[in-house]
């Protein structure tokens, strides 16, 4: 089971990101468990949505001593990491399509902790939010969560100051999308303005003039990455208390989805 869901390419790649362990001077302490056995646990958990305690013991690690590595590695940015690097795999082969990125969010349920915010498609309930970029063909290149409450035409700058330099087939790292597609909810001038000034070029649908189903032939991938989100079943309801937890569990997912189209 840790081969199936940490296979030898994603360990290989997790190696480089992953922090060296301190070793101890004096010598003694308890025996570590091996990183790749608690990375697989971890996967296990963002996966199947189970809680820390309900991981099997064929792992090796128990389900504290996982939740405890979680934390550190989530601290130390390794989730981000991760993922930028595989998208530095994916670039020079040609599988990031910078031609017509898409932007969208999506909705869910939070028992607590902080970016939470009444939800106004949840009667108000507490909740949380998802902020995606995709490229053309629907992976996910950069990520945001929020209070549910927050308006998605805020979201949309700091979400494309987050795209991380990628490298490309040829010529410099690149960051920048040559045209980004969004539905109503980022009609105002302002994300528009935002975008012309740096070069790029948008397609929102306008509130009141047209179809938000004019679009659909190019934001259908998008879409289609919330659903591959849904993968991960611990993204259907927010229980992380702190939002690093739960930003990290977003990024898994993404990683997982980048590293299919890695070996695919």
């Amino acid at each position: 089971m840790v081969e199936r869901l940490a296979p030898d390419g994603l360990w290989e790649l997790f190696q480089r990101v992953v922090p060296k362990v301190p070793t101890r001077p004096q010598g003694g302490g308890r025996r570590r468990y091996g990183d790749r056995e608690v990375l697989a646990a971890i996967i296990f958990v963002a996966t199947t949505g189970c809680t820390w305690a309900q991981v099997p013991p064929v792992f090796g690690p128990s389900g504290a001593t996982a939740h405890r590595r979680f934390m550190e590695w989530s601290q130390a940015r390794v989730w981000a990491k991760l993922h930028r690097l595989v998208l530095d795999e994916l670039g020079p082969r040609g599988e990031l399509d910078w031609s017509r990125c898409a932007i969208d969010s999506v909705n869910m349920r939070a028992l607590k902790g902080d970016l939470t915010g009444p939800n106004p498609v949840d009667r108000g309930k507490k909740g949380s939010k998802i902020h995606l970029i995709t490229e053309r063909t629907g992976l996910p290149i950069s990520i945001g969560i929020s209070g549910a409450n927050l308006h998605d035409s805020q979201a949309l700058e700091p979400l494309v100051r987050g795209i991380p330099p990628i490298r490309s087939r040829r010529g410099p790292r690149r960051r920048r999308p040559a045209k980004l597609h969004g539905d109503k909810g980022y009609d105002y001038d302002h994300p528009r303005r935002w975008l012309r000034q740096r070069g790029i070029r948008h397609r929102i649908a306008r509130k009141g003039i047209e179809s938000s189903k004019r679009l659909g032939r190019h934001r259908w991938t998008i879409e289609r990455t919330m659903s591959w989100l849904a993968g991960c079943r611990r993204l259907h309801r927010r229980y992380e208390r702190k939002a690093v937890h739960f930003l990290a569990f977003t990024s898994i997912a993404c990683t997982l989805i980048c590293y299919r189209r890695l070996t695919k």
